[in-house]
């Protein structure tokens, strides 16, 4: 990859270029030949590798499954299962790839794509939500008759968006990720297309996605009018190179009084306070836009409805994969970019952080359908996640690591239970019925009895969930709080404490509901799959095994969270 560019009026003496290129010496005529070297792209494409394959893999599935599923020849075949476990080994594959690349460090594509240990990690625990997502919705699908191959393409198309948004260094290479990756859900969520309340789901993600995302491009264009950049780095330059007052006088008082060389100062003054003024303001925007994507109050006017309406794999994917690239993202603006901002957004955050702890825990002690008391649940989740973005310290950032770990694995092992097989029927041994799902708390009716493993199952997760101790969510918690007291947050802290324990009262009422409440109608539950089988028997060995050794999670949590703060 060869480019020629004629150049006059230069220096006679070589030179060196910023990205990666050797000006030579100025020929007799007064031009030169420019050069591009080919290493420079080739290495940008290396270090990429990770989302490339994840995108070309999922273009050549869809050729594989757009040709194969309209063959007349074999009988059109139904693609769902072999499309899914082909997806699954391209998730195990992408994995493989990011662990080893080459490039492990480095700002590439003109300072668009940043690669960091924080990247790597967050960057594997996407990829372990999406393929457990998968894994554990492939008899699901099956069951409910959605037999498009469709959902693993959008899957994979989804996560490879979060991959480039995990490594996004500015806002336009962030918002191309974000879109791609909400196109992706508007589409799943609505992907049962025979369903009202699918369809509802759908159309009701996607206008309020839309608001959202005019917001946060409005806020980044704000942001880049003032600056005149659009780079996450470069923007923590120039509102250090500011040296205005941010509640400076306006333009009367400023130059009423003054005269003559005083003027040029005072306007310099002005302009320094207006840029301050303006950058707060769309900061605001890109707050709430990334707000509404993480489903914290009170911006969470969706997540109910899509939880409920949408399958619930897609749900489940909902729930687990997109958070760890948001909160990324969140992370690098506000710590990077947006730090001499601290005093506005900690303060606007703490308020999210207490409306969505206190939402969460209310709202959900009014919840019977399974899927919006998780949907509450989340927003609750959220705003203790929030506690370690107000804290601006080194524990908050671990707090946060350890928490969304913990959370990622817990939310898993739950939706693996909750997806499992059931049949309805009036007495035990009339279990003729047609397949049925879990819809409601009190369709978990005995189950200890049915099957006490999965209900010992459940019951870890759901205390781990409620920071019952010393199970793993007890951990991830009291890591949160800790921080928070150590930031001298007391409010926040206290009310995380509270809402911690009332929510502990609709977790421990479906372990109730397990055990001590006699059916309506029976459900035995059906044979699990085994792909499910193994993520519910990892998953519950790292809810059981953190309370005997988290050291390793410490560690790792902490040298993310110092790669964060350098």
């Amino acid at each position: 990859m060869n480019s020629v560019i004629q150049i006059t009026n230069i220096p006679s003496q070589p030179m060196e270029g910023s990205m990666g290129w050797r000006m030579p010496p100025v020929e007799p005529n007064g031009a030169t030949e420019l050069n591009f070297q080919a290493f420079l792209f080739e290495n940008d494409f290396k270090a990429v590798l990770p989302e490339l394959f994840l995108v070309l893999s999922s273009l050549l599935l869809l050729l594989y499954g757009v040709i194969w599923s309209t063959s007349a020849k074999n009988g059109y075949p139904l693609l769902l299962r072999n499309v899914n476990w082909l997806g699954f080994l391209t998730l195990f594959l992408t994995v493989m790839i990011v662990a080893n690349n080459p490039f492990a460090h480095g700002v590439f594509f003109y300072h668009t794509f940043l690669l960091d240990d924080v990247t790597l990690f967050f960057k594997v625990l996407i990829l372990i939500g999406a393929s457990s997502s998968l894994l554990i919705s492939v008899d699901y699908l099956e069951r409910e008759s959605i037999n498009g191959f469709e959902f693993a393409l959008l899957l994979l198309l989804s996560t490879s968006s979060m991959l480039f948004l995990a490594s996004a260094a500015d806002f336009i290479s962030m918002y191309l990720a974000i879109e791609l990756q909400s196109l992706c859900f508007y589409v799943l969520a609505a992907y049962k297309r025979e369903s009202e309340f699918s369809t509802e789901a759908g159309l009701k993600y996607f206008l309020l996605g839309v608001f959202s995302s005019g917001l946060l491009l409005f806020g980044c264009s704000v942001i880049y009018g003032f600056t005149g950049t659009v780079e996450f780095s470069e923007l923590s330059k120039v509102f250090a190179s500011l040296g205005g007052d941010r509640n400076g006088p306006g333009l009367v008082e400023s130059l009423g009084a003054a005269s003559g060389s005083e003027i040029g100062q005072q306007i310099e003054s002005l302009l320094s306070t207006s840029t301050w003024r303006g950058c707060e303001l769309g900061m605001m925007f890109l707050l709430i836009g990334f707000l509404f994507k993480l489903t914290a109050a009170p911006f969470h006017m969706w997540a109910p409805d899509v939880y409920e309406g949408a399958p619930t794999a897609v749900t489940a994917f909902f729930s687990i994969t997109p958070k760890p690239a948001l909160l990324l993202v969140l992370l690098r603006l506000l710590f990077q970019s947006f730090y001499d901002f601290m005093s506005e957004w900690q303060t606007f955050l703490i308020l999210c952080s207490l409306a969505s702890m206190v939402l969460g825990s209310l709202a959900g002690l009014a919840q019977h359908k399974i899927k919006r008391l998780l949907a509450f649940s989340s927003i609750g989740h959220v705003g203790y996640m929030l506690i370690s973005l107000c804290c601006g310290s080194l524990e908050g950032l671990q707090g946060l690591v350890i928490y969304l770990t913990i959370y990622v694995i817990v939310t898993i092992n739950i939706f693996g239970v909750i997806m499992t097989p059931v049949r309805r029927a009036v007495h035990p041994r009339q279990a003729e019925g047609g397949v049925d799902r879990i819809k409601y708390t009190t369709d978990l009716a005995m189950l200890a009895r049915g099957n006490p493993l999965l209900a010992a199952t459940l019951t870890l997760a759901l205390f781990s969930l409620a920071g019952i101790p010393p199970l793993a969510g007890f951990y991830g918690k009291a890591f949160l709080f800790w921080a928070a007291l150590s930031s001298s947050l007391y409010l926040l802290a206290l009310i995380g404490i509270l809402t911690s324990a009332i929510s502990c009262f609709y977790y421990i009422r479906v372990v109730k509901i397990m055990y001590f409440e006699a059916p309506k109608s029976w459900l035995p539950f059906s044979r699990m799959s085994k792909e499910r089988s193994l993520v519910l028997a990892i998953t519950t060995l790292f809810i059981a095994g953190l309370m005997i050794y988290p050291l390793p999670l410490y560690i790792i949590s902490h040298k993310v969270a110092l790669a964060l703060s350098v």
